[in-house]
């Protein structure tokens, strides 16, 4: 738990939440669970991100009882001193409301005993749907002992909701303190993906035998170095033809000279994610298919940051990425002209999907694919139908979300060409996609990830030195 964080933050934070509950409601958050890796070994914890947002605590085994008065309450592991051999520091309840700043603490050994006291006599119970698996039921089973009492004049609550609905417009929006740690985690892997592609050059020019891993092992190098927990997930380092694997994970295969390497990987930092995709000449140094498709990308990816501004829906960046890469793919021949048709056409039929096939962007924050609506909220109810050109699927089209500052969403367009009838074959076996962690200010946005190159010739440059 980092003791410099300034604890009012997430006070401030869970007064917010209280406010959109009833007066006479109740929440209830639990922490992450921890999971067995093997017999007698768990995987590294990792707190829930919910919790954390509210709390800045980062033990195990722990709820928080929020109410509609602003009242908070936690349940934590006890001190244990021979347990804290073993496992390490805890807080414990006694510590916990000068530390954290909630009003109350307690020993989770006593949260079933006291959860259904809690619940008696509220109007409504709040907690996140579908994320804790058998929370539900928990729930379910303290609720049956309030209504036990209801002959002694006790009343249950008769409504539940998700919370996760109150808290997903919160942490859409990040504040000044998450935007410093985004923009720090931002440095730490940017700093990693120019180690690796410095690596990657030095190593093929002595002729040793590279291989994805070693690359994979950098990127943890320098994340840690940088003062990272751990990656934000695992990291995607892929030589050649894997390229086109869009979540291919870093393996065995090896690097070779004239192939290109896409790495997608960024660190965690305090609880924050960052998100950067290169893709780069293994030996420092484009062919000129390599390049050609390149630049098209790089094109795609500057209309999106173009896009992306206050005001912009959170669909104008994929959009003015699209009609870039189709109109590239038309004029380098990987879309026939005589087959496809024009511009228009590509875009309407989306025929530049076997090329590219996901969106632009996601949110991004405490996860990588951070929480919060892409629909604008207030306009959930107006309705499109249309007939998917591909699939046939029906789909109900609802008007995109609405961008404003401190949102933050990932712009990654990307190329990728697997050997086809028709497809050029100097083409094949390419995969390229840029990705940049953007911030969204009332101008455009700022592109947090930009320390390490981005235009090919800068990174040739870079992988010469």
């Amino acid at each position: 738990m980092k003791t410099d964080v300034p604890y009012t933050l997430y006070a401030e934070r869970r007064a917010r939440a209280a406010a959109k509950l009833g007066k006479n409601d109740i929440a209830i958050l639990p922490t992450a669970p921890e999971r067995p890796r093997n017999r007698d070994t768990d995987f590294q914890f990792r707190h829930d991100s919910y919790f954390y947002y509210l709390t800045g605590f980062t033990e195990p085994q722990a709820w928080l009882v929020l109410t509609g008065d602003g009242k908070s309450h936690l349940f934590c592991q006890p001190k244990d001193l021979e347990r804290e051999i073993w496992d390490g520091y805890r807080l414990g309840p006694e510590a916990a409301p000068a530390t954290l700043g909630v009003d109350s603490a307690q020993s989770v050994a006593e949260l079933d005993a006291t959860m259904p006291k809690l619940l008696e006599n509220k109007g409504a119970v709040w907690f996140p749907f579908g994320i804790h698996a058998g929370l539900e039921a928990r729930v379910a089973g303290w609720l049956t002992q309030v209504r036990s009492r209801v002959r002694y004049g006790a009343l249950c609550p008769e409504e539940q909701h998700d919370l996760c609905a109150v808290l997903d417009e919160m942490r859409l929006v990040k504040d000044a303190h998450e935007l410093a740690i985004m923009r720090r985690a931002g440095d730490i892997s940017a700093r990693a993906h120019v180690r690796a592609m410095k690596f990657c050059a030095q190593w093929l020019r002595e002729g040793k035998d590279l291989r994805e891993y070693h690359l994979d092992a950098e990127l943890s190098h320098e994340f840690r170095m940088g003062g990272s927990q751990y990656p934000a997930y695992a990291s995607i380092v892929a030589a050649g033809a894997n390229a086109c694997v869009l979540h291919y994970r870093a393996d065995v295969a090896p690097v070779k000279a004239g192939e290109l390497v896409l790495i997608d990987a960024g660190c965690e930092l305090d609880g924050y994610a960052s998100d950067i995709t290169r893709t780069f000449p293994a030996s420092g140094k484009f062919t000129g298919p390599q390049r050609q498709l390149y630049d098209l990308v790089l094109a795609s990816q500057q209309a999106a940051i173009d896009a992306c501004k206050a005001g912009a829906r959170f669909t104008d960046p994929h959009e003015a990425s699209v009609k870039v890469l189709a109109q590239g793919m038309l004029d380098v021949g990987l879309l026939d002209r005589n087959k496809v048709g024009t511009l228009d056409d590509v875009i309407e039929k989306r025929a530049y999907f076997q090329f590219y096939m996901h969106r632009t962007g996601h949110w991004i924050g405490m996860d990588v694919h951070d929480c919060g609506a892409y629909v604008e909220p207030s306009e959930v109810g107006k309705v499109a139908e249309r007939k998917d050109a591909l699939s046939g699927e029906l789909i109900k089209d609802r008007p995109a979300r609405v961008l404003q500052p401190g949102m933050v969403l990932t712009i990654e367009p990307g190329i990728y060409v697997r050997p086809a009838e028709g497809v050029p074959e100097a083409f094949h076996h390419i995969g390229i996609r840029i990705e940049d962690d953007a911030v969204v200010t009332k101008d455009g946005c700022e592109l947090v990830t930009r320390r390490v190159p981005v235009d090919g010739g800068e990174i040739e440059a870079l992988m010469r030195a």
